[in-house]
């Protein structure tokens, strides 16, 4: 089982949209620093997480979402009123 998950920090006002097949190691590696990509941003939250079968429908998935580059698309998706298993297909 493979996540796409939506981590959010207050401290840069930022979302950051990522895979992981071990969601749990993945986010405390996000707040222990240990990614360039969001070492500014720690502490972060984790707002949404959808898991799929296999690595190539989540990177199908993560990959739509970061092509939007949309932050209303992404609270969309937090809420519920997209649902990324449907816009991937």
């Amino acid at each position: 089982m493979y996540t796409v998950y939506i981590l959010y920090s207050q401290r840069i006002n930022q979302y950051y949209t990522g895979h992981a097949q071990d969601l749990k190691d993945r986010f405390k590696r996000h707040n222990e620093g240990r990614s360039l990509a969001t070492k500014r941003g720690v502490p972060w939250e984790l707002k949404k997480a959808i898991g799929f079968e296999t690595r190539s429908e989540a990177m199908k998935a993560e990959n739509w979402l970061k092509r939007m580059k949309s932050r209303k698309v992404i609270e969309k998706v937090i809420s519920g009123e997209i649902n990324l298993r449907e816009v991937t297909d």
